[in-house]
């Protein structure tokens, strides 16, 4: 009953049959199309094989980090040598097009390319992202496998033949590995035994050094495009007792924004300089408060070279110095203050001029020029001659009036940054000097094999041989 069972219900099993009423079944059906689903799981099984087969190896190969490397090497010195975030008067001036420097290098090449801001283009932040690609890929493929082989417990040496590959091997009759363990153990040695089969490591440690190494330009990388995409730089020069916000940027990155202050500004209590018994500057400083929108003090500090102001991640540099006015008075007049210029000197110095009325016509006057603010002015009169020196709280007789030298008034060249991916630069540094201090520490294996009564020794190091050397034969010594 079962086998006739089975005949009778096979044919109601295939409903793709043609009915018997059909005297022209169709041979060949159509064959029906994929469904969406499988020609999506097919592109996904492709780009899976693309980036496993062919793009993954491409990024972890040597050579292509090598060849990224020298590359922003290359550009990384063309942004120290031109100089970055001048004016176009600058570039044209300094890198003319006829004749070009190196028969190529003109201020067309440098705009266009983007030499003048080479930090902050698409191309160098593409090489910067390909670069940490191509060192974390290596990172995951190399690196850490390699510590897992490295560590693995199961890593035995199974014939004597395998010994005969080492440069230091020994053997040994009527041995045990029970007596190479306590040897090893005594020189610190991580000891794995199975039946007759004997490994042994230390220094592991040494082997992270390739991924400290890569973790910490990771983080170099990753704090360089976070600088370039939204630090800033500006300039400020400001007269003493002046107020001012951050306004001259001259260079920023595209989501810099935040980070230019507008809830504080900077006031200038005062500025100075401190000379030299010869004349010289030896230090200039600036007395700076921070004030916030209410005009309060909320942090004060007096910088100089080397001792910038901090506050918010903004850094203010003492940088630059000028003289911004002259206070003087004429006979018993108020005190008047006059703005001063900075000369062209023709590369002999600096210096800053101004022309003072000595009537009220302003028919007559004379040219007073200053190198510095230690006090002394030199006139000119309006045929441009000599006619005499002035000293800050003296008087000098010009034209028939009193001209009194009050004060010269200087000004404070502040550069001011922002860059908050410096404390990644920082931190990726600071694990590029503890990755240099592991590589120091060596990485050495020993083998151990007992086959019937012989007892094979075999060992071998990545660093420092001799001493490796000696502390096997020291051990061989107290197998004999």
């Amino acid at each position: 009953m079962g086998f006739s069972i089975s005949v009778v219900l096979m044919p109601s099993k295939s409903p793709s049959a043609a009915p018997a009423s059909s005297p022209h079944p169709n041979p060949h059906p159509p064959t029906p199309a994929p469904a969406k689903g499988t020609r999506l799981s097919r592109v996904g099984l492709g780009l899976r094989h693309y980036l496993k087969r062919e793009l993954l190896p491409l990024l972890a190969d040597l050579r292509l980090a090598i060849a990224l490397l020298l590359a922003i090497a290359l550009f990384s010195t063309l942004g120290t040598v031109i100089e970055q975030g001048e004016s176009l008067a600058f570039y044209q001036s300094n890198y003319p097009a006829d004749p070009a420097l190196f028969g190529f290098l003109s201020w067309r090449v440098i705009l266009l390319i983007g030499l003048d801001h080479v930090y902050r283009t698409w191309w160098f932040l593409a090489l910067l992202i390909l670069f940490g690609a191509s060192l974390t890929t290596c990172t995951f493929k190399r690196q850490i496998p390699a510590l897992r082989w490295f560590s693995r417990t199961w890593n035995f040496y199974t014939t004597p033949r395998q010994f005969e590959k080492f440069a230091l091997s020994a053997e040994f009759a009527d041995r045990s590995l029970e007596s190479v363990v306590p040897l090893l153990e005594k020189r610190r040695y991580r000891v794995f035994q199975r039946d007759n089969l004997l490994y042994a490591h230390k220094g592991l440690v040494g082997r992270i050094a390739p991924v400290v190494v890569h973790a910490s330009m990771l983080l170099i990388l990753v704090g360089a495009i976070i600088g370039s995409m939204t630090g800033f730089f500006a300039q400020e020069m400001v007269p003493s007792g002046e107020t001012f916000r951050v306004q001259n940027v001259f260079d920023a990155g595209p989501w810099a924004e935040r980070q230019i202050p507008k809830d504080w500004s900077v006031h200038v209590n005062r500025f100075w300089i401190d000379y030299t018994p010869e004349g010289g500057i030896d230090q200039f400083y600036s007395d700076l408060s921070v004030l916030d929108d209410q005009g309060a003090e909320v942090k004060r500090k007096t910088i100089h070279v080397n001792e910038p102001l901090r506050y918010k991640g903004v850094t203010l540099y003492q940088a630059d110095w000028a003289i911004a006015a002259i206070r003087i008075h004429l006979n018993n007049s108020p005190v008047l203050q006059l703005p001063m210029a900075q000369i062209n000197a023709g590369g002999s110095g600096r210096l800053w001029g101004t022309w003072i009325p000595t009537k009220p016509d302003l028919s007559e006057g004379v040219s007073v020029i200053a190198k510095d603010l230690q006090g002394t002015v030199i006139i000119y009169d309006q045929q441009g001659q000599i006619a005499g020196t002035l000293r800050q709280g003296m008087g000098a007789d010009v034209n028939g009036v009193q001209l009194g030298l009050d004060e010269l008034v200087g000004s404070t060249g502040l550069q001011i940054k922002a860059d908050p991916g410096i404390p990644l630069v920082y931190a990726g540094f600071g694990l590029l000097m503890l990755s240099v201090m592991l590589s120091y520490f060596s990485h050495s294996q020993v083998w151990g094999l007992v086959e019937g009564d012989t007892l094979f020794m075999g060992g071998k190091t990545n660093r420092a041989q001799v001493a490796f050397e000696r502390e096997m034969v020291a051990m061989f010594d107290q197998l004999v």
